[in-house]
C-alpha cells in the first residue's frame, strides 16, 4: 500500500499505516488555514483598534454557526461512513445529499435572524455605538455568505466518510489561501479596486468559501458520492433525524469549550491582568501544541463508523488503542519540547515580567496533561463515530463542568495560579480515565452483541 492513494478501504487495510496517511494530509490543511486565519487578523488589525475590536466581538456570534456547521458534519461523516462500511452505497449517497440541504438550511435560518437581530444581538454583547458600525460592515456580508461557510464543511465531511483526508486539507488550504490573498487586496484597494475596508474583509471571505463550495460540490457529484435524484419527503424526513440525532450534540459539545473557557478566563481575572494575558497567550499556545490531536479526531471517526458498519468492532478497539498510546507519547514530546523552550516562548509574547512568570508556570504545568486530554477528545469523537451523542456531549459536560472548571477553582483558592493550574493537569487525568474505561466497555458490550 502506498501513501499516494486518494482514499482507503477503512476495513480492509492496515490500520496503522491507513491512520498515519489519512491524518498527515489533514494535519498539513489545519495547519495552512490556521496560517492563513492569522494573516486575515493581521490585516484587519491594520485598520485600527476599533476595528479589531470590532472583528473579536463577532466571534461568538459567527462561532455559534461554526458550531452548527461543525456539528452537522460530525453527523454526517458518521452516518455516511456507517452506511458505506455496510456496503450501502445508495444510502450514502443520499445521505449526502440530505445532508448538504438540511445544513443550508438550518445555517441559512440562523443567518437571517443574525442578520436582522445584528444591532440588539452585540449591543448585549457589549460593543458601542463606534463598535457597532464596523461590526455591521462585516457581518451583513457575512450573514449573506453564511450558507457557503456549511457547504465545504459537510462536503468535506462526506470526502472523509470515504476514507480520502487528502482532498478535503487541499479544499481547506486553497480556501484559506484565496482568502488571505484578497484580504489586503479588497482591504486597503490595488489598482481600479478602492480601499474597501471592513466590507472588504468580509467579501474576501465570502468569495473564499463560494471556492470551496463550488469546488467540493463538483468533487462529490464528480465522484458519484451524492445523489442528484428527488428524495421522497418520508424518506426525507428520516435521514434529517438520523443526521440530527448526532449532530445537534456534537455541536452543543462544540459550544461547552468557549463557555468553560470564558469561566476560567473570569476566574484568571481575579489574579490581575497579568494572569488574563498570560492563560489568553496559554490557550492559543494549546490550539497549536495539539494540532496532531485535533487531526486525529477527525480521521478516526470515519474509521470507526466504517467499521462498525461492518461489524469490525474489533478493528474499532485497536484503532482506539493505537491513537491514545501514540496520543500520550507525541503529547509528552511536545511537553518536553515547550518545558525546554519556556522562557523563550514567553518573552515573544509579552516583555512584562509578571505575564512572563505566569506564562512559564502555565507552560511547565498544563501541557503536561495534554496527552490526557487527547485521550478524551479521541473517545468523545469516536462516540459520535459509534452513534453515540449522548455519550459524547456527557463526557463533555463531565470533563469541562465537573472536572476541569471546578478543579482548576478549587486548586486557585488553595495555592493561588500555580494550584490552578495543577487543577486543569488532574481534571484532564480523571476525565481521560473516565473516558478510556467507558469507550472501552461500550466497544466490548458492542463486540457481544455481534457475537451473540
Amino acid at each position: 500500500m502506498t501513501t499516494k492513494k486518494t482514499s482507503y478501504s477503512l476495513t480492509k487495510d492496515d490500520i496503522q499505516p491507513t491512520l498515519v496517511a489519512m491524518t498527515l494530509p489533514m494535519l498539513v490543511g489545519m495547519i495552512t488555514l490556521m496560517t492563513f486565519n492569522l494573516v486575515d487578523t493581521f490585516f484587519i488589525s491594520m485598520l485600527g483598534t476599533v476595528q479589531l475590536a470590532a472583528i473579536s466581538f463577532t466571534f461568538p456570534v459567527s462561532f455559534t454557526l461554526i458550531s452548527l456547521s461543525i456539528g452537522l458534519s460530525i453527523g454526517t461523516s458518521a452516518v455516511i461512513a456507517k452506511a458505506l462500511g455496510a456496503g450501502s452505497l445508495t444510502e450514502a449517497r443520499t445521505d449526502g445529499q440530505v445532508a448538504l440541504c438540511l445544513s443550508a438550511l438550518l445555517v441559512a435560518v440562523l443567518a437571517v435572524l443574525g442578520y436582522v437581530f445584528t444591532v440588539p444581538l452585540f449591543t448585549a454583547l457589549g460593543a458601542d455605538t463606534d463598535t457597532l458600525s464596523y461590526i455591521r460592515q462585516y457581518m451583513d456580508i457575512w450573514f449573506c455568505g453564511a450558507v457557503l461557510l456549511v457547504l465545504p464543511m459537510v462536503g468535506n465531511a462526506v470526502l472523509r466518510a470515504s476514507g480520502d483526508t487528502k482532498t478535503p486539507s487541499i479544499i481547506m488550504a486553497c480556501s484559506g489561501l484565496v482568502n488571505a490573498v484578497l484580504d489586503p487586496i479588497l482591504i486597503f484597494g490595488l489598482g481600479p479596486l478602492p480601499a474597501m475596508g471592513m466590507h472588504g474583509a468580509a467579501i474576501a471571505t465570502v468569495i473564499s468559501w463560494v471556492f470551496g463550495s463550488a469546488l467540493i460540490l463538483y468533487l462529490l457529484v464528480k465522484r458519484g458520492l451524492i445523489t442528484t435524484n428527488w428524495i421522497k419527503p418520508i424518506l426525507l424526513l428520516s435521514i434529517c433525524r438520523k443526521i440530527l440525532r448526532i449532530g445537534l450534540p456534537a455541536a452543543g459539545a462544540n459550544m461547552l469549550t468557549p463557555l468553560a473557557m470564558g469561566i476560567l478566563t473570569a476566574i484568571m481575572a481575579s489574579y490581575g491582568a497579568a494572569a488574563v494575558a498570560a492563560f489568553g497567550v496559554g490557550a492559543r499556545l494549546e490550539s497549536i501544541a495539539c494540532l496532531v490531536v485535533l487531526a486525529l479526531s477527525m480521521t478516526l471517526p470515519p474509521f470507526v463508523s466504517q467499521n462498525y458498519g461492518a461489524g469490525l468492532m474489533s478493528r474499532v478497539q485497536q484503532a482506539y488503542r493505537l491513537c491514545a498510546r501514540f496520543v500520550m507519547l507525541w503529547q509528552f514530546g511536545i511537553y518536553l519540547l515547550l518545558a525546554v523552550l519556556a522562557y523563550p516562548v514567553a518573552t515573544l509574547f509579552s516583555d512584562e515580567p509578571e505575564v512572563i512568570r505566569i506564562l512559564c508556570q502555565f507552560i511547565w504545568i498544563v501541557p503536561l496533561a495534554y496527552g490526557l486530554q487527547g485521550i478524551t477528545i479521541l473517545t468523545n469523537s469516536s462516540f459520535n463515530a459509534l452513534h453515540l451523542p449522548g455519550s459524547a456531549l456527557v463526557l463533555s459536560l463531565i470533563r469541562l463542568f465537573v472536572f476541569y472548571v471546578p478543579f482548576a477553582w478549587l486548586g486557585g483558592k488553595l495555592y493561588g495560579i500555580t494550584g490552578l493550574f495543577i487543577g486543569c493537569v488532574l481534571a484532564n487525568a480523571f476525565t481521560a480515565t473516565l473516558a478510556w474505561r467507558w469507550f472501552n466497555r461500550a466497544v466490548v458490550r458492542n463486540l457481544q452483541e455481534v457475537t451473540a
